[in-house]
């Protein structure tokens, strides 16, 4: 992390997303923000900027107020910064002179000139220039000319901010520091240099470290003894700290604060500590004699030792809240959202997950009723029908998480269908996406069709899965329990990290639907991440809810969007082969339907390619743009291998007569 405490010494910052504030305490709020600018900043392939300001204005605009107390003082604030993955800080000293500028300086002078945000993140109320002049409307017309987007934080999540500031402040005022760390998310600390004492703690057997905090603002809790943690350059020891005026010891009216390091015995006078505070032990008393003070800090001790054993032996801040954003894409499904969306809402709301339909045009009364039977849902109008592809691109487009959940109107959901995986996506970081067991609605012994239990590619690119093959759906009997490798997750049931969903391009919107979520998966595997099925968690898919698997539309989909997906993904030396092979094999599907006398389909696969190699020219382009974004995302070697079956599926079925996956994969892989 980069951090500049002068205007003038500022680089060229790349695709700047900032965010503007004074981020007292760097609590669990503000670590949802910071969160959020580094999510927005690696989808533009930018930069994080916290722009925070020294002294707190209010020092300078109210001089005469002293009520003012600070929960952490700029250093404290910075390294708070740092841990929570900010890539720049920029100290602005701010003055006078600074508060004067109007609201047109502002943006022009200082944000523009100086940073040339591409994404500027900041609350409903926000105001600045002189007299609070400019506000979070101005700032959005502004932008207009100036070509920045202005990202508003919602008013609740504002409001969020500043009733946990306040809650923190009286904790801590009452003592409660465990209570504050909750709501901080991490230890309430304050830094100091250690200076000179009277040594008093020493000759009774209890040596402590005398600090003296720089900053007078800072708020310190009430006197008494506190269990702490106590950093000392890059290590740590546990202590017991005192504050108070020592009533014990005679002529002694100053406040003080001391801390007992246990276990430690190095000469640190005039060296900075930082000390984490993590239990309240007891209030600051009067004892008549030394000796009785001494007895009792020998039970303080003992107290603190047994508090902090019951504590993790590490704390570290954790990255902020991860959040996870179920998306259902919904065209004219109100009946499916009926039936099954009251489902979702409750799993989502036990797991701490928010859901989010975005409405693709529908011309039933689906927005109506959700606005009618689901108040509290937050709905996304489009507007118009997007598609599959394009409707997700522009919904999660608005949409700020960790982890999406692409997930179909027409899916039932289990009480633990969540977790399993994402708990997967959190702790493997080459894992880009999974999905669960899909079983079928209709009969729930059977894999559903739309990704049963992992997609699978043949050589020539042809999709199947394990536990559905063309129309041959196997029932589940637990032989496709592990959690293996597969080529592609379903986009019935998506989950997918979501700065690798947008880096990576999204889904392709010229798709419209069918095989985009192949493409996708191609392409992260391309740039070395993994997808895996995660069978403990299982939902039941409808199937076709929204366009019939025998719809000749869905044949056209298939047939075009699998020959798009293999010449932006297949090897550059396959190409030839793999374009003839793929004639040869699509005209044998045409002579299959002819069999079955399905004409619409014959047409729905010569229109396919009709639309597919006269433009060519096109498709080269959009893989060599898909190109660029793979190399720059690339963490290593292409996982293209897990998940494809060397032969063809067309062969193995029709032709070997091998109808289960068990069947072709093993009977190949054993020879």
């Amino acid at each position: 992390m980069r951090v500049f405490y002068e205007l003038d010494q500022l680089p060229a910052f790349q695709n700047a997303v900032i965010t503007i504030g004074s981020f007292d305490g760097v609590h669990r709020g503000h670590q949802q923000l910071l969160a959020r600018i580094n999510r927005l900043a690696r989808r533009c392939e930018g930069e994080s900027v916290v722009i925070t300001f020294h002294p707190h204005p209010r020092q300078v605009i109210y001089p005469q107020d002293d009520s003012l107390r600070l929960l952490t003082t700029i250093e404290e604030k910075v390294e708070l910064f740092g841990r929570y993955g900010v890539d720049n800080v920029v100290v602005v000293p701010f003055t006078v002179e600074f508060s004067q500028l109007s609201a047109d300086e502002y943006i022009k002078a200082f944000l523009i000139d100086r940073f040339a945000p591409r994404f500027i993140v900041i609350g409903y109320d926000h105001r600045f220039g002189l007299n609070r002049q400019g506000n979070i409307e101005y700032l959005k017309w502004y932008s207009q000319q100036a070509g920045y987007e202005v990202v508003e934080i919602p008013p609740q999540e504002v409001d969020d901010m500043a009733v946990s500031s306040s809650k923190i402040r009286r904790a801590l005022e009452a003592g409660q520091v465990a209570a504050a760390h909750r709501w901080l998310g991490h230890p309430f600390s304050l830094t100091g240099k250690v200076v000179y004492g009277q040594q008093i703690g020493s000759k009774m057997g209890f040596p402590t470290a005398n600090i003296k905090v720089g900053e007078k603002l800072k708020l310190l809790p009430p006197d008494g003894i506190y269990a702490v943690r106590v950093r000392y350059g890059e290590k740590t020891w546990d202590g017991m700290l005192y504050i108070g005026r020592r009533p014990s010891i005679a002529d002694q009216n100053k406040r003080s604060i001391e801390v007992n390091i246990f276990d430690f015995n190095q000469d640190i006078y005039g060296e900075t500590l930082s000390i984490e505070f993590l239990d309240y032990i007891r209030g600051d008393e009067t004892f008549p004699t030394l000796d009785d003070l001494r007895e009792q800090l020998a039970r303080d001790r003992e107290d603190v030792r047994n508090r902090l054993r019951e504590l993790p032996s590490v704390d570290e801040p954790s990255p902020g809240t991860q959040q996870t954003a179920i998306v259902i894409l919904n065209f004219n499904g109100a009946d499916f959202l009926r039936k099954f969306l009251p489902e979702v809402v409750r799993t989502a709301k036990a797991a701490g997950c928010t859901v989010v339909v975005a409405d693709n045009g529908s011309t039933d009364d689906s927005l109506a009723m959700m606005r009618a039977e689901f108040p509290d849902l937050t709905i996304l109008d489009l507007g118009s029908n997007f598609g599959f592809a394009e409707g997700y691109n522009r919904a999660l487009a608005n949409i700020d998480a960790d982890y999406y959940v692409l997930l179909n109107s027409d899916v039932r959901v289990t009480d633990d269908w969540l977790t399993p995986c994402l708990e997967r996506l959190a702790a493997e970081p080459g894992l880009a996406a999974c999905q669960p067991k899909i079983l079928s609605q209709e009969d729930p012994e059977c894999f559903e069709y739309a990704g049963a239990a992992g997609g699978w590619l043949d050589a020539l690119g042809y999709p199947f899965c394990r536990g559905r093959i063309f129309a041959t759906t196997e029932k589940d009997e637990g032989q496709y329990d592990d959690p293996d490798p597969i080529f592609w997750a379903s986009g019935a049931a998506l989950f997918i990290k979501a700065d690798l969903f947008h880096r990576i391009g999204g889904f392709d919107g010229d798709y419209f639907a069918h095989a985009e979520e192949i493409d996708l998966c191609w392409r992260l595997k391309r740039a070395g991440y993994r997808i895996e099925a995660c069978p403990s968690a299982v939902v039941y898919h409808y199937g076709g809810g929204t366009l019939a698997y025998q719809n000749p539309r869905k044949t056209y989909l298939n047939f075009h969007n699998t020959l798009v997906t293999g010449f932006k993904n297949e090897p550059l030396g396959k190409l030839p082969w793999w374009l003839l092979a793929r004639l040869l094999l699509d005209g044998l599907a045409g002579c299959l339907f002819l069999v079955q006398g399905k004409w619409a389909h014959i047409w729905s696969i010569i229109r396919a390619h009709w639309h597919f190699f006269p433009r060519l020219g096109y498709w080269w382009r959009r893989r060599q743009d898909y190109d660029r974004r793979i190399k720059a995302l690339t963490i290593g070697p292409s996982t293209e291998r897990e998940g494809v079956y060397p032969g063809s599926i067309v062969w193995a079925y029709y032709g070997r007569g091998r109808r289960h996956f068990g069947e072709i994969v093993k009977a190949d892989d054993n020879g």
